[in-house]
């Protein structure tokens, strides 16, 4: 059986930190009381890489991190302390720039270097890179491409770009070519440049997401796993690792596969999948601890909601904006946007495999390709969740429903159904002709849904700010207690070694930001009070919907958004974000000058006018704050393993990333460790919580690894559950806004209160006993 964490600290390298920087902070982590520090990834990436998921080498360890001298020495001051370290690898993908060795190499060899079975690219097809300012015949016209010998071989220049060229493709004197030899020369290359603005279709590597300067690596093949993980292998068989945190498992080919072979190399070691699991779906049968936590954010946040609250807040929402359509037809309507554009490339070649198989099909064969592209259109913008996992074999009633709902709905908006009757049945089929396009279309589907629900439709239905949170419904915005008791005996029983998180770097809103807003569904009259002040202000140049939006985003950060100047960058850099991921009005690829002007004027001035909250919000602010406590117990408590995101343990009030990836100030958090009177009452409550759980979880790791869960009556007015093993219960009582009455703290028959040790303004928001 594998070791399992008690807790774990969540820490992001780069940006300052780095291996000795990480050391430093162990024995503030040990008092802390966390058992396992978890690492973004450590590989080399791109220079300058602010996060480290565009790795250039999986098989070093990055140099400006401190190396692999540096990680062992992190490694080693760990152990002394008795904090094992959780890795973040990232088998999906890696970086497609010059920067990465691996590729130069394919660059400069094509089908002959030993990386080209790697990577993840289009066969019969020459390598297209996209990175040119213009068309590659107008730069050479004008003189801009030349050719020279390099160190390391001959390459094509293009202002900064040094493209490796094949050396034996070089049959002149490379200081002697004119535009005609260097066109020549290009057309022979395995590669070809080409305008940044033709990836859109002209790509021929599959890409993470629309990210096409990274690029898909073959893990589905056993060989490449085994180059791609060598490093890993050898940091977890030395003992230096002790867990694996999989970065997009639904990007894999076939994730089975790969996880079956990465538990054969490496057993009884705890694997955790960073999956998003829609509503109603359930992890595959697959040998690992669990997923890294989205679904139980959400669980938390629905049950801390109030749903009455929340139906006045949106409608409140629907008569400020104008907006009234459904979420559901939201996410459909984005998803076919973002395939139609930003993956149009992976469209047409998926529409371009469905042709090859429709012509053996004396009906299929009868359609054109502008069928098959709106059957493929609609059949993804209807799947209910990122991925189906057919895999050639016998599929799961669960896929096949799938995929027959999705087919159902996506029937309504087409003229004939057959097409998608066809696409069903090749994806279903376990013909081994059918392989390249199923494995494909999955592959491409969880893209839409990231992109289309996660990165736009969270952007566009703006009703509750906090129920926009990656692995949630923004319309299912609450739950009730019985739901949720459901769904913790459910994850015991399914997920009992799940990562357990609230915050984390992909968040798009930290754990108390998320709180302040959910506090307005148990106070509605304050979210009137909030807009009827930002009325005062002149927005009529800016979206209803938009300006919404940014309201609720103002009174989430509003505690610790420091200076106005701070809030206000702080506000206007996240509002950029939001506008753009939204693509009505501006975008990544189109920005609109004056229509982010004039959002950027009115944040600036949302920030004056809240520089004093109106008085009618003051009991929403106190809410919001019991409501931060009792997120943290239930984090700490449910089955699950603790994840604490870096400066968690204090009041967090931050947006999306990079907002998120702020600096952390440890020395300050390590002195309140021992003297907390610098702290705020929430601050203080947040980190004295943290601290006695996670050394309550580390000194007890054998009952909270058996124990259950249950429902507990005694207090009919808290959300309360008791979880017992050997002779023992832990039982714990939480404030879904008001304060606990005193009944509810009262402890029962040889029960001892554990927290909170002493009476403070935030006493009436969690209590929690032991026997």
């Amino acid at each position: 059986m594998p070791r399992l964490p008690s807790s774990c600290y969540r820490l992001q390298l780069r940006n300052g930190t780095d291996f000795e920087k990480a050391a430093e902070l162990l024995p503030y982590l040990a008092r802390l009381g966390v058992s396992d520090l978890y690492l973004s990834p450590i590989f080399a990436a791109q220079p300058g890489s602010t996060h480290g998921y565009d790795v250039i080498d999986p098989t070093q360890i990055d140099s400006d991190l401190g190396g692999r001298h540096g990680f062992d020495r992190l490694a080693d001051a760990a152990k002394a302390l008795g904090i094992d370290i959780i890795l973040d690898i990232v088998p999906n993908h890696v970086a497609f720039t010059l920067d990465n060795p691996w590729l130069r190499d394919v660059l400069a060899k094509g089908e002959k270097s030993r990386y080209f079975h790697c990577f993840d690219i289009m066969p019969n097809k020459r390598l297209a890179l996209p990175m040119l300012e213009a068309p590659f015949e107008e730069i050479l016209n004008e003189g801009g491409i030349s050719v020279e010998a390099g160190a390391d071989g001959p390459v094509m220049l293009q202002g900064d770009l040094r493209v490796p060229l094949d050396p034996h493709t070089v049959q002149e004197d490379l200081e002697q070519m004119d535009r005609t030899a260097i066109k020549h020369l290009h057309d022979r290359q395995f590669w070809r440049l080409c305008h940044w603005r033709t990836e859109r279709d002209a790509i021929t590597h599959r890409r993470f997401f629309n990210v096409t300067s990274l690029i898909g690596i073959r893990a589905e093949d056993p060989a490449v796993l085994d180059e791609t993980h060598s490093l890993i292998f050898d940091l977890v068989e030395s003992g230096a690792v002790a867990g694996l945190r999989i970065d997009h498992i639904d990007g894999l080919a076939d994730p089975a596969a790969y996880l079956r072979r990465l538990e054969a190399r490496l057993p009884d070691t705890p694997i955790w999948l960073e999956k998003i699991l829609a509503p109603g779906e359930s992890l595959p049968d697959w040998r690992v601890e669990g997923t890294t936590g989205y679904v139980l954010a959400r669980d938390i946040a629905q049950v801390l909601t109030n749903g009455d609250g929340a139906d006045r807040v949106n409608a409140l929402y629907q008569r400020e904006t104008g907006r009234h359509e459904k979420f559901g037809r939201i996410v459909a309507s984005a998803k076919r946007a973002i395939l139609e554009t930003e993956l149009a490339a992976e469209l047409w070649r998926l529409q371009a495999m469905v042709e090859d198989l429709a012509a053996d099909d004396r009906v299929a064969s009868e359609y054109g390709p502008e069928t098959w592209r709106q059957a493929i259109l609609s059949l993804i913008a209807e799947l209910s969740r990122y991925r189906t996992y057919l895999d050639g074999t016998t599929p799961s009633a669960d896929d096949v429903a799938v995929l027959r709902d999705a087919a159902d709905i996506a029937a309504e908006g087409l003229p004939d159904r057959r097409p998608l009757d066809f696409l069903q049945r090749v994806l279903l089929d376990p013909d081994p002709a059918h392989s390249p396009l199923r494995l494909r279309l999955q592959q491409v589907s969880g893209a839409v849904m990231a992109k289309g629900q996660e990165d736009t439709a969270f952007y566009r239905y703006n009703a509750l700010l906090s129920a926009n949170e990656v692995g949630a419904e923004p319309d299912q915005p609450a739950i009730d207690d019985a739901t949720f008791h459901h769904r913790m005996q459910a994850r015991l029983r399914d997920m009992p070694g799940g990562l357990s998180l609230t915050s984390s770097h992909d968040t798009k809103r930290s754990e108390d930001a998320r709180m302040r807003i959910a506090a307005l569904t148990h106070h509605p009259e304050a979210m009137k009070a909030l807009t009827e002040r930002a009325g005062e202000i002149n927005g009529e140049s800016v979206d209803p919907n938009l300006r919404w939006y940014l309201i609720q985003s103002l009174w989430a950060i509003h505690p610790g958004a420091g200076t106005p100047q701070e809030m206000t960058e702080r506000l206007c850099a996240h509002a950029t974000k939001a506008m753009r991921e939204a693509k009505e009005g501006t975008s990544w690829q189109h920005p609109d000058d004056a229509y982010e002007s004039a959002a950027l004027h009115y944040a600036a001035a949302l920030v004056m006018a809240f520089a004093t909250l109106p008085e009618r919000t003051a009991e929403a602010a106190r809410t919001a704050e019991r409501l931060s406590l009792a997120q943290l117990s239930l984090k700490l408590t449910l089955p699950g393993i603790p994840d604490i995101y870096q400066g968690g343990e204090i009041g967090n009030y931050r947006l999306t990333d990079p907002d998120n990836r702020a600096a952390v100030h440890f020395d300050f958090l390590a002195t309140a460790l021992d003297d907390p009177g610098t702290l705020s009452a929430l601050d203080c409550a947040k980190l004295d919580l943290t601290r006695t759980i996670l050394t309550l979880r580390r000194d007890n790791k054998e009952f909270f690894a058996a124990a259950g869960y249950e429902p507990d009556a005694t207090s009919p007015d808290a959300l309360s559950f008791i979880r017992r093993a050997g002779g023992q219960s832990l039982r714990v009582v939480v404030s879904r806004g008001p304060a606990l009455e005193r009944a509810a703290c009262e402890a029962g028959p040889g029960e001892k209160q554990i927290w909170p040790g002493s009476d403070s303004d935030l006493t009436g928001a969690v209590v929690i006993f032991m026997t």
